[in-house]
């Protein structure tokens, strides 16, 4: 039986970096809100985006990522379906096309949701009011996140049949609804001391 607790429990045992701890919620979240969407497993789905990183920490270099992982996942007793999503997440792997609704979902949320933090965080207000049209622009400033794939980004939404516009604010919205877990909700200033003690 799948178990978020569970689950959030064995993604924290290996990773220790808060940074990818968060990509991995992110990726969950908008995982979860297109199982929601389309009407499959939400608690699957989001499972698949909360994994699909969790052993990149101990073994960065493919194709250790994400094998490593999914022999861990498999010992564990997580579906099939789960673990072939993960696998078909690297685009280094050839006999793990992306053929299924979850493949191409994990696919596309999991390059976009790190450039929609790196936008954030630019932002005074982080994920709170950001549209498509910003995270758009910066997406042909070259210069900027130059690490994420522009490519993986294009081709990621367009496999799973969605607007790249709409899907970049699907993610945005899916992200925003758990920002301050992510670091990304609008930053709060403290009140003055004195006001604390009136």
């Amino acid at each position: 039986m799948l178990d978020r607790e569970q689950a959030l429990a064995l993604m924290h045992e290996y990773t220790a970096s808060q940074s990818l701890r968060r990509h991995m919620l992110a990726v969950e979240a908008a995982m979860r809100a297109y199982a929601r969407k389309y009407g499959e497993d939400e608690l699957l789905w989001g499972l698949a985006g909360l994994l699909h990183d969790f052993d990149y920490e101990r073994w960065p270099d493919p194709p250790d990522h994400p094998l490593r992982g999914v022999a861990i996942l498999s010992q564990r007793g997580y579906p099939p379906e789960l673990i072939y999503a993960i696998k078909s997440h690297a685009d280094y792997l050839p006999d793990c096309p992306r053929v299924h609704l979850l493949d191409k979902a994990l696919y596309a949320c999991d390059e976009l949701a790190g450039f929609i933090t790196a936008c954030a965080m630019v932002r005074p207000q982080r994920l709170i009011g950001m549209t498509a049209a910003s995270v758009k622009k910066k997406l042909k400033t070259k210069g900027f996140a130059a690490n994420v794939s522009r490519d993986d980004i294009a081709r990621g939404a367009a496999d799973l049949g969605v607007d790249l516009d709409e899907h970049i604010q699907f993610v945005i919205d899916a992200m925003t609804t758990i920002a301050p877990q992510l670091g990304l909700g609008a930053p709060t200033t403290a009140p003055p001391t004195d006001a604390a003690h009136p």
